[in-house]
């Protein structure tokens, strides 16, 4: 059988299963997926970050579910959010998701697509904002797509390199005439805020439950937000985080070379007064996308189907800012590969915290159990139902993450392995005891053993996760 025909098996098969429920009377609660671009996990005030202020991220937190273990897997080339975002919708761990990347037409041509099954399985489906995933437009997939966006909003120079020593800084996150989220007249997280609100008021002509994918820009970089988000903080009052440093030694041997467009937004090496001006513009941009998050849970709840609705709220990768000597995302740090997952609504108890590792395209099976849909045999992802109803207690048994054939990681429990195979170097954390990443016991004689069994774990899970590179020498 032929990769087309073996494609279409599968469809046929989860085609029929959908097929099979769509006469039966429905319970269905709506989704509601609110989608962030490059954010950390700990950068929720109700979550234990005391320097931010996210009243409204915090009411989804408190009113629901909170995941405080929430991994994305990497990716294959610097936009790490391509890969995160084409796992989402594919169902795909990260390998096989770039294959599939080439071939989503087809895809979509069986009809295998979130969008596509959560259309299938009876919604009503919308989406605005960031999409970035290759060869297939949101119009193709949901009923509705407004504001569209790029990957990331346009930059000009004078965001990059900043500041520089000696030199004034001219950058202004408030001046609307350098583009970037502020291009068109409006903020991008204002109008995809102002086009969720507009699908939750249209008019309902028929019973079918909605499935709406607002998907913001915000914080990715150009980090800007009106200047009275940007007041309330001030660099000099800003933290430095405790895994602070100049500079990162293996950042050449792993991809983030200065040269990335990620690291550049800051000089190598980095400077406290660098990380700390960086950091507030992060915040500030965080607290301005949370008032805006505001506005749409405000009009779900005039809306009068708050009850009905569930409410996801995450990001596709985290982010750095200062952290381990590194700006970007591409790194298998933890402040770069978790990302918050909030779920509030029907079957998500209130103010619930769950500790086991998940994965963020979790979200997309667990909206097919909620849908009442079969979840299809391609979608390697598990629901996170199980979880929340307490039938088990662990989701996977390990956590992996790559970027490109430069790094690799595996967390079993609170332990953690990352390997850079061209720098012949591994780093060995218990996060438990040191959740900023700062001690590595690699070469620590008493963890000998530890290091022995996460590397024999990483070289399984490399071969299930059909990894391009070599799994790592168990020697």
């Amino acid at each position: 059988m032929n990769r087309r025909d073996f494609l279409r098996s599968l469809t046929l098969a989860g085609a029929a299963c959908l097929t099979a429920r769509a006469g039966e009377p429905r319970g269905q609660p709506n989704i509601l997926l609110l989608y962030t671009d490059d954010q950390t996990f700990d950068s929720i005030r109700a979550l234990g970050n005391s320097e931010i202020r996210t009243p409204n991220l915090d009411r989804l937190a408190t009113s629901g579910t909170v995941f405080r273990n929430c991994y994305n897997q990497g990716g294959w080339h610097g936009a790490v959010c391509v890969a995160s975002r084409t796992m989402l919708n594919t169902g795909r761990f990260l390998w096989e998701a770039c294959a599939v990347e080439q071939h989503l037409k087809e895809e979509a041509e069986q009809k295998r697509l979130w969008p596509q099954l959560m259309r299938q399985a009876g919604y009503r489906t919308a989406m605005t904002g960031k999409w970035h995933i290759t060869g297939i437009q949101p119009a193709d997939l949901f009923d509705e797509a407004r504001h569209v966006r790029p990957g990331m909003a346009g930059s000009c120079e004078a965001a990059y390199e900043r500041p520089k020593e000696g030199q004034p800084d001219l950058w202004q996150p408030w001046d609307a005439s350098r583009g970037g989220h502020w291009q068109g007249g409006q903020h991008w997280s204002a109008v995809t805020a102002d086009d969720a609100i507009a699908f939750l008021q249209q008019p309902r002509t028929d019973n079918k439950p909605f499935f709406i994918y607002a998907a913001f820009n915000a914080p990715h970089d150009p980090r800007q937000s009106p200047k009275e988000f940007v007041d309330l903080y001030p660099p000099e009052k800003i933290a430095l985080p405790p895994n602070f440093l100049p500079s990162n030694p293996y950042k050449d041997a792993i991809g983030c070379q200065h040269s990335l467009r990620d690291e550049r937004l800051a000089p190598d090496p980095r400077t406290p007064h660098a990380v700390q001006l960086h950091r507030s513009e992060y915040y500030a941009l965080i607290t301005y996308l949370d008032q805006q998050i505001g506005r749409v849970l405000d009009a779900l709840d005039k809306s009068g189907q708050a009850a009905n609705t569930v409410v996801f709220l995450t990001g596709d990768n985290g982010l750095s800012v200062g952290q381990h000597g590194f700006m970007g995302k591409q790194n298998m740090f933890e402040h770069s590969m978790k990302v918050p997952l909030l779920a509030s609504g029907p079957g998500f108890p209130k103010d619930k915290r769950i500790d086991a590792p998940v994965y963020l395209q979790d979200i997309m099976p667990t909206a097919l159990e909620l849908a009442g849909a079969a979840v299809p045999a391609h979608v390697r992802f598990k629901s996170l139902l199980p979880l929340v109803r307490g039938e088990r207690t662990t989701q996977y048994d390990a956590i992996y993450g790559a970027y490109m054939k430069l790094q690799r990681m595996v967390r079993v429990g609170d332990l953690k392995l990352i390997w850079y195979p061209e720098a012949h170097v591994f780093l060995l954390f218990d996060l438990a005891h040191d959740p900023h990443e700062m001690h590595n016991l690699a070469d620590d004689p008493s963890h000998k053993e530890t290091l022995a069994k996460l590397k024999r774990k990483l070289a399984e899970i490399q071969q299930q996760m059909h990894d391009p590179l070599a799994p790592v020498s168990l020697e």
